[in-house]
């Protein structure tokens, strides 16, 4: 029997770093590195390896993905591994998560211990993730579990996956849902598959996408906050070239009282989506009144994020924009993920 013919796809990060003179860590390696460093690849797959880039995902960009996600499309094999930094992965694998549906296994991986350290993590999630897009309840579900991301022996949706810790190798976890599967021994074991109605309905209209980056700020709500970058975002002749704003909103979806009239101008103005910060989880809807309530914020006209994380959200509403939606068509989109 032929094995999968996987193609591994390498854009930089930690898992791609090695040092220089002075020991500090460089981006570097390329994906035939990587694949050379876990000789046991082989006997898993067909594997083809492809460097894209040699960044780190701090540095990644929309386009980037875009093109990514246009170059996976294009590829005839059986899986695609991508191999990134950690710091971004949560946000990369979700935007490819919008822009990809097919019927194999995608995989996004990564590394928390670069390459010079005692027990680097790399070569063995590269493996684990090869592994996974190999495993035949994965490919026989591929469609419904989406982009995946694998990391220490977990298998998660990139939709509710979150990186936890900046450090540690159990740094990504999916606080809402848990794993989809687990890696032990040579099995892949299935827990769960995703709920995926929301974006399964967004594709569709999102299908036709610009190529002009549409940027959108990210604003986290804290304690005592004045508002005043809300302020100067309406001020701002062109609202400083930003096309649509997220809030990351205290507990069930409340801003300080002291904001809540500027946000409300803020909706007016620029679409703007209210997200929990406490890192996703449905948002009330109908229980707390009162001007700053999540009552009189959706009355307002602000959007309801749903379970998204605020990460996720800016993601999804600067793909909405792309697409060319208007704030009706972009609060029903945001409105199927509870």
């Amino acid at each position: 029997m032929s094995k999968p013919r996987i193609h591994i796809l390498a854009l930089g990060g930690t898992i791609a770093t090695r040092p220089d003179a002075t020991g500090a860590m460089q981006m570097g390696l390329g994906a035939d590195d990587l694949v050379a460093a876990v000789p046991r690849l082989g006997a898993l797959a067909d594997i083809a390896a492809e460097t894209v880039s040699r960044v780190g995902s701090h540095s990644l960009s929309f386009d980037q993905i875009h093109a990514l996600a246009a170059k996976i499309r294009s590829l005839d094999v059986d899986g695609v591994v991508v191999t990134q930094g950690t710091d971004t992965l949560e946000e990369t694998g979700f935007l490819l998560d919008l822009l990809i549906d097919l019927d194999i296994p995608v995989i996004v991986t990564a590394a928390m211990r670069n390459p010079a350290l005692t027990s680097p993590d790399g070569p063995g999630n590269l493996v684990a993730a090869v592994r996974v897009a190999c495993d035949p309840w994965v490919r026989r579900h591929a469609r419904a579990l989406g982009v995946m991301a694998v990391m220490l022996d977990e298998v998660h949706a990139v939709a509710d996956v979150l990186k936890a810790h900046p450090t540690r190798l159990d740094a990504f976890v999916s606080p809402q849902t848990g794993p989809l599967a687990a890696l032990v021994e040579d099995r892949v074991v299935p827990m769960s598959l995703p709920v995926r109605d929301a974006i399964v309905a967004a594709r569709p209209r999102l299908a036709s996408l610009s190529a002009e980056a549409q940027p959108v700020a990210l604003l986290w709500m804290s304690f005592d906050e004045p508002g005043r970058v809300i302020e100067a975002l309406i001020a701002a002749p062109d609202h400083l070239g930003y096309r649509g704003v997220v809030l990351g909103a205290m507990g069930g979806g409340h801003l300080p009282e002291r904001v809540t009239e500027t946000a409300k101008r803020l909706a007016g103005v620029l679409p703007t989506v209210v997200s929990p910060r406490a890192g996703g989880g449905p948002m009330l809807r109908n229980t707390y009144g009162g001007a700053s309530s999540e009552i009189a914020l959706r009355e307002a006209g602000l959007i309801w994020g749903g379970r998204l994380h605020p990460l996720k959200a800016r993601v999804l509403l600067e793909t909405c924009l792309r697409a060319g939606l208007d704030r009706a068509a972009i609060g029903d989109i945001f409105d199927s993920w509870g």
